[in-house]
């Protein structure tokens, strides 16, 4: 089965926010040495994204794309 366009632009936007996460998530470690502030600020922007990304892959799976983690 060839997704469709639309799927395709899904998943390509799925990609980017995996990335994104993956990134906030390692900014909390650098950010820890920061102090705590800075790690509380940091961890809140790593799950805003862990959010979208979740958000984006319940949208794939109502239209039928398997994400692999």
């Amino acid at each position: 089965m060839v997704p469709s366009q639309e799927h395709a632009a899904l998943m390509a936007s799925y990609q980017k926010l995996v990335a994104e996460v993956n990134q906030k998530t390692a900014l909390v470690r650098i950010a820890s040495l920061k102090g705590p502030q800075a790690m509380r600020a940091a961890m809140a922007t790593a799950a805003k994204a862990e959010r979208r990304r979740d958000v984006l892959a319940a949208k794939l799976a109502a239209a039928g794309v398997v994400v692999g983690d």
